[in-house]
């Protein structure tokens, strides 16, 4: 979808190797922390040479951190109104607490897990954001019906045959009523999301 978008012109994606902005021989970006501590941290130098010689008025400087907020379809939806989004993928221990001070608009986590560096969640971001741009999915409803899109879960899908292996597909999606369909795979997704998700219809009470 990502390689789709890109040929279409609806967006533009470029990864930048911040050792191009380094000063010494060996192109250090990372350095240990002050006051001692395990592992290496992102220096702010590179850091402030690359994001000042991409950004404009216009950009969101966006920051992959177990410290952020927790990404969801609800920030996606928001994020893709923006012009220009630049991810800075944290790394080791982290980054030099002033790049957060002085660039970063807003911090990002993928959940309460430890990855070995933030390329991963910076992929997932970047997804999660170009398949909501009007064009990519080839159809804007691709992108209203699925998963977390209203705050619940997706309903449970079937495609032929219509049985298989003892296994049959509900009536209900087999008789053509569309009324019928639409009222079945709401009634699903609320169910699904209250047996998996407690979470999701708590918060989706809290909004109403």
């Amino acid at each position: 979808m990502i390689a789709r978008a890109k040929t279409k012109g609806l967006v533009e994606i470029n990864i930048v190797d911040l050792r191009e902005f380094t000063d010494d021989k060996r192109r250090t970006v990372d350095d240990t922390p002050y006051g001692g501590g395990p592992g290496m941290l992102m220096k702010p130098e590179p850091l402030f040479r690359a994001v000042e010689a991409f950004k404009d008025p216009e950009s969101l400087v966006i920051l992959t951190t177990p410290r952020g907020e927790v990404f969801t379809q609800e920030t996606a939806q928001r994020l893709v109104a923006e012009r220009h989004l630049i991810i800075i993928c944290g790394h080791y221990e982290g980054v030099d607490e002033r790049v957060r001070e002085a660039l970063v608009d807003l911090e990002l986590s993928i959940g309460d897990f430890i990855l070995t560096n933030g390329n991963i969640p910076a992929m997932a971001i970047t997804d999660a954001i170009t398949r909501l741009i009007p064009g990519v999915l080839g159809g804007e409803e691709s992108a209203e019906k699925e998963s977390f899109a209203d705050g619940l879960l997706e309903h449970p899908q079937y495609t032929r045959p219509a049985e298989f292996r003892d296994m049959r597909v509900p009536d209900v999606l087999l008789s053509g009523d569309h009324k019928q369909i639409e009222k079945w795979r709401r009634e699903m997704s609320l169910s699904d999301t209250t047996r998996r998700r407690p979470d999701l219809m708590e918060k989706r009470k809290a909004n109403f």
